[in-house]
């Protein structure tokens, strides 16, 4: 397919780096203080991490990078985006990290030729809001397994699909999320939005995005024909950002459904390496 999605995905998120650093983004004073604080669901189902070598996709900035490097880590950050890539650089300066952590500018599917060690890594980190922007969730699969030696696992916290296919743009009567998007939907979903998840007071210039579905079994089959075989898969009734309005923030960042728990928010899982 036409390469298009990638520098239109690539601008969208080069802009949101100022807004994510800036006053009203990501809250980096635990970070800050050497003590850098993931997600209650990843808190939970993590694990230590002191002592291995661990890759991260899509890493943004380096926030959650530089929290695994706090822990005993040796982090690989990479990322597409060359203005996030050169912030992670400067924070993993700033936080003296830089012997345990370092960044790579690369797109996803080059990442192979932009880091040339296969089998290197004893844990593949993908988390929230990552899927999405990738258009081949085989391709995605076959480049975790590279990456991984064998017995090593990957870790992936996520959106749940099926609740992708609701949004606020489309209210049902009382006001909740109304339907969106197809779960099954194929191509691309060309996207307007100015928003940001971050900053609600941010408006964005790059406001197109190119985003892709992946349901729930194409991520699991694709990991399993890629090598991988799955240890566990959990479903969350949070998720990590305001996803609806509607939704009601718990501790630690995390966002519910304000009455009853109608469909997952999230998923988790574990895979290994054959």
């Amino acid at each position: 397919m036409s390469e298009e999605w990638l520098a239109v995905n690539r601008a969208n998120w080069d802009e949101r780096v100022d807004i994510h650093l800036g006053p009203r983004g990501y809250d980096l004073a635990f970070l800050r203080a050497g003590q850098g604080v993931l997600n209650p669901i990843e808190e939970a189902e993590l694990g230590p991490v002191a002592g291995l070598r661990v890759l991260h996709l899509q890493c943004h900035f380096g926030a959650d990078t530089l929290a695994l490097a706090q822990r005993g880590a040796q982090v690989v950050g990479l990322d597409f985006s060359p203005r996030a890539i050169a912030a992670a650089r400067v924070l993993a300066d700033e936080l003296a990290l830089t012997d345990c952590a370092r960044f790579v500018e690369a797109n996803l599917y080059d990442a192979p030729s932009a880091l040339p060690e296969p089998g290197g890594f004893d844990m593949v980190y993908v988390t929230w809001g990552a899927l999405c922007w990738l258009p081949d969730i085989s391709g995605w699969a076959r480049i975790v397994a590279h990456f991984l030696r064998p017995g090593g696992r990957l870790y992936l916290a996520e959106g749940h699909p099926a609740a992708l296919v609701l949004d606020d743009t489309t209210h049902c009567a009382d006001g909740r999320p109304g339907f969106f998007v197809p779960y099954f939907l194929t191509g691309t979903l060309e996207l307007n939005d100015d928003r940001d998840y971050a900053d609600p007071e941010a408006r964005l210039v790059n406001a197109r995005t190119d985003e892709f579905v992946h349901p729930l079994a194409s991520v699991v089959t694709s990991l399993i024909e890629a090598g991988m075989s799955l240890d566990w898969l959990h479903e969350h009734d949070s998720v990590s950002w305001r996803m609806y309005a509607c939704l009601a923030e718990a501790p630690k960042g995390s966002f519910r459904w304000p009455d009853r728990p109608w469909l997952p928010l999230s998923y988790s899982l574990s895979a290994t390496r054959r």
